[in-house]
């Protein structure tokens, strides 16, 4: 009597199991839904070393321990980087401007990011180091700007102010709120 009863168990779990796996249809959409709502994100990647080419040069590199991907948000998708990012640009003659945050979120919509936190961006072509809190970068104008306290340094000047905008290579800046001493060229 044991034996058939340990059957009729197994019988029933066996058909219970079958029955919840054909009852399990979601579909991406829903995941996707429930991982908006919860906000979690759709994916997660650690130790990012993505390599962007063109034309077999490489034109950026990207580095971050980790990733996550909000790209299921309806309104506003966005890539966080939570714990850090540096981002490599190398431009045609080979020389390359990098950024480095403790923090950073990029909204794909508009392609804007955010970086903070210890923010630092090094011409290293140009000998010229920018420091901030606080950093925002349109990657489809090329363009970045904040309005935080800033530090420039230069090959000639150590600059400190309040509200800096530049192109991504740091070659033409427009300050506000300067202070310390500027050596101007008359030429």
């Amino acid at each position: 009597m044991p034996k058939l009863t340990t059957y009729k168990l197994l019988n029933i779990a066996a058909i219970f199991l079958v029955a919840m796996s054909f009852s399990c249809g979601n579909e991406i959409k829903d995941v996707q839904d429930f991982l908006a709502e919860k906000n979690l994100p759709i994916g997660t990647a650690k130790n990012i070393n993505l390599v962007h080419t063109d034309s077999g040069k490489i034109k950026t590199k990207l580095i971050s321990p980790l990733m996550h991907d909000f790209s299921n948000r309806k309104n506003h998708p966005y890539t966080e980087f939570p714990i850090g990012v540096k981002i490599v640009t190398f431009d045609k003659k080979g020389d390359s401007v990098v950024l480095t945050a403790d923090y950073s979120i990029t909204f794909s919509k508009t392609n804007i990011s955010e970086v903070k936190n210890n923010v630092e961006v090094i011409n290293y072509s140009d000998n010229t180091k920018l420091s901030t809190s606080q950093l925002f970068w349109d990657a489809n104008e090329h363009y970045i700007y904040t309005e935080k306290q800033f530090t420039l340094i230069t090959r000639s000047d150590t600059i400190h102010g309040k509200g800096f905008e530049s192109n991504e290579d740091l070659s033409k800046v427009n300050m506000k709120s300067v202070r310390g001493t500027i050596y101007i060229n008359d030429n």
